[in-house]
């Protein structure tokens, strides 16, 4: 049942305004067909003067299922450019839990991981990002009118990989939050067993308020935003 919550977390993002980053907090509720299963909130914080902390904490129970994650990125943004720093993300409830951080030197050019004793062994990119990172990217691009694009990423088990995603039209969607004008954009797959789509909301700085994620067309769960405060 776990299988249906990874993902989740790196679909959430942060708020963004010309070279900085603004501080805020949101909070949104998980559905699985229709029910509410649990509740996440999501926590930019600015360290200083370019350096910030995003934190991600869930909490979900289905039937005798139950999962707590907390999910932290560290990383400076300078230039209208994110940089990773260091990932750390654990989880607890039903099965083991488990621990994952992943580290960047831009120094030396390395990725370091607690599952490795050495550097993992894969190229350096300079625009490689972590499994939360990316999404200030995307949501830049997307203002900035793109409608494809593509990220280098590091997940927490340090495999490296590209997200790409699509945008496929606007949209006005009602949430808890009321009535909101969208950008619908989808990720894209090497192949057509999962399906995830999120909804980027212009007058709230790109943020995403919606989040489908499916697999053989079958619903896993769905995101909606409840609230939204800058700090």
């Amino acid at each position: 049942m776990g299988a249906w919550l990874v993902g989740l977390s790196a679909f959430f993002s942060f708020s963004l305004f010309a070279n900085t980053l603004t501080p805020y907090h949101a909070e949104y509720q998980i559905l699985r067909k229709g029910s509410v299963q649990g509740s996440a909130t999501r926590d930019l914080s600015k360290i200083d003067e370019n350096t910030y902390q995003l934190k991600y904490q869930s909490d979900i129970k289905w039937m005798i299922f139950n999962d707590k994650r907390i999910e932290t990125s560290m990383f400076t943004f300078d230039d209208n450019r994110v940089q990773p720093i260091h990932y750390d993300m654990t989880r607890s409830g039903t099965g083991p839990d488990k621990e994952y951080t992943v580290s960047f030197d831009h120094t030396k050019k390395t990725i370091s991981s607690n599952k490795k004793e050495y550097p993992l062994d894969i190229a350096w990119q300079a625009e490689q990002q972590d499994a939360q990172t990316y999404q200030i990217q995307l949501r830049r691009d997307i203002k900035a009118g793109k409608t494809k694009v593509s990220y280098p990423i590091v997940d927490k088990k340090g495999n490296q990989r590209n997200y790409d995603f699509e945008v496929d039209g606007h949209e006005t969607i009602t949430l808890p939050i009321g009535n909101v004008k969208t950008v619908r954009v989808k990720r894209l797959y090497d192949n057509n067993k999962r399906q995830a789509t999120v909804w980027l909301a212009p007058e709230y700085s790109y943020m995403l308020v919606k989040m489908y994620k499916g697999k053989e067309g079958i619903e896993q769960f769905q995101v909606h935003m409840t609230k939204y405060d800058v700090k």
